[in-house]
């Protein structure tokens, strides 16, 4: 391989160059249809083979089997299995059922409840796609026959499901703590806040859409009907006080609390609720291996490029006037880590950004002296933000299976809830507190 590189002529050029066409072949072969972890691990290759011959091409395997078996990924799987459950089962109509009484007959209460109950489900599930899932189907035909228009409907439950990601259980948080070593029990607490601030302000852009259309209020329920479904969707709500409340008491690790979810999901949805049968669950778990297997051979060709990336100190080389003046401009630093991960994460899957661009920033963030719980949550914010943004955001394509419209169709609402986020995003820059408050307030 060695003597490939040298008779190409790649093993005489300098560091910079060299990455510089490692990252050109690297789009090439995107552009050319290859899944991400291709580029991901040609590129770590051309730059090991052609700068440092001396290394062993073993070193780069050791990397990629130590990015997976680190203890707090196991979480993954655990958290992708409990949403597959719960996305079989009701608990997704009984959330629903539960915020549409009480938040229903206010004016833009639908467009509203469709927010408060993405949110709700990404606090049960985790996951972006599963929400777009379980909410979209029930929720957008409800939101056609009010009076709002299709392309409204869908960029709404696209974008408040991206709240998931945020919302603690988050596998955005779960990937960045592990790539940055920072705890994952205060980045699922960190992301409460910018959640809750999102949900806000989108309510407020509901609000102010149903005025602008003269949208008509639904029937008021009484207190008789809220307290029935207060009743049918409490359990729900265990999953959230099992996943914050026992990391923070101290009973058990993410990845216990992780495997407790699992194993509420089966009580609530095989036993209790009775929606999910013994033969569901082969089907369940094939879903969840597939998603699983994606996911974990993205962080092991991540890691292993994340590796060769800093041992070859291309950080450096690309942030040195960065790194330089960090100190003194630490919001400079904050910006250009939003900007970079939102253009990142609108063309590559928002787990790969986290996994290339987190090792190349460290040094900043470091230097800068930032609090790397505030960073990580504005980093899982641009991720969230990029899995619902033209071209290639992830819950774009799932939206497009789900309703079966056509790709334009459905990004045609999406700018006011990007702009939505993007304000989410300086909001958060500007005031770290909006993250740090309850992880302060816990320690």
């Amino acid at each position: 391989m060695v003597e490939f590189f040298e008779w190409i002529g790649l093993s005489g050029l300098d560091t910079t160059t060299v990455a510089m066409i490692a990252g050109a072949i690297m789009i090439v072969l995107l552009l050319m249809g290859y899944p991400m972890m291709v580029p991901l691990i040609v590129g770590a290759l051309i730059l090991m083979f052609a700068s440092f011959s001396t290394v062993n091409p073993a070193t780069l395997v050791q990397q990629m089997i130590g990015g997976v078996e680190q203890t707090v990924l196991v979480a993954v799987p655990m958290f992708i299995l409990a949403a597959d459950i719960m996305i079989k089962g009701h608990t997704a109509d009984r959330l629903l059922d539960l915020v549409s009484k009480f938040f229903g007959h206010i004016r833009g209460g639908l467009p509203v409840t469709t927010a408060v109950s993405c949110t709700l489900f990404g606090a049960v599930s985790g996951s972006t796609q599963a929400t777009v899932v379980a909410m979209g189907k029930p929720l957008r035909p409800r939101l056609l026959e009010a009076g709002y228009s299709d392309r409204f409907s869908m960029a709404l439950i696209i974008n408040a499901s991206d709240i998931a990601l945020l919302i603690p259980p988050s596998i955005g948080m779960i990937i960045y703590g592990v790539v940055s070593g920072t705890s994952v029990g205060d980045l699922f607490i960190a992301g409460i806040g910018p959640g809750v601030m999102i949900l806000v302000l989108m309510a407020l852009y509901c609000y102010a859409i149903s005025v602008w259309k003269g949208i008509p209020v639904l029937p008021k329920a009484d207190w008789r009907a809220r307290l029935k479904a207060i009743r049918r969707a409490l359990l729900a709500f265990g999953f959230p006080v099992i996943i914050i409340g026992g990391i923070y008491t101290g009973t058990f690790s993410p990845t216990e609390a992780a495997s407790i979810s699992v194993a509420y999901a089966l009580l609530l949805e095989m036993v209790i609720y009775r929606q999910v049968k013994l033969p569901d669950l082969p089907g369940i778990a094939l879903s969840t291996g597939l998603i699983t297997a994606v996911v974990f051979i993205l962080v092991a060709a991540g890691m292993a490029f994340s590796w060769i990336i800093s041992f070859a100190q291309i950080p450096g080389l690309l942030l040195g006037d960065v790194l330089a003046t960090a100190a003194e401009h630490p919001y400079r630093v904050l910006v250009l880590i939003a900007v970079a991960y939102f253009i990142g994460c609108m063309f590559v899957d928002p787990i790969v950004v986290i996994l290339v661009l987190t090792p190349i920033f460290a040094p900043a963030i470091t230097a800068a002296g930032l609090d790397p719980v505030h960073v990580g949550t504005i980093i899982v914010l641009q991720a969230a933000i990029g899995s619902a943004t033209p071209p290639f955001g992830c819950d774009i394509f799932t939206a497009v299976a789900i309703f079966r419209r056509p790709y334009m169709e459905i990004i045609q609402g999406t700018p006011p809830f990007i702009i939505i986020l993007l304000c989410s995003t300086a909001l958060l820059i500007l005031f770290p507190q909006i993250a740090l408050f309850l992880p302060d307030l816990m320690r």
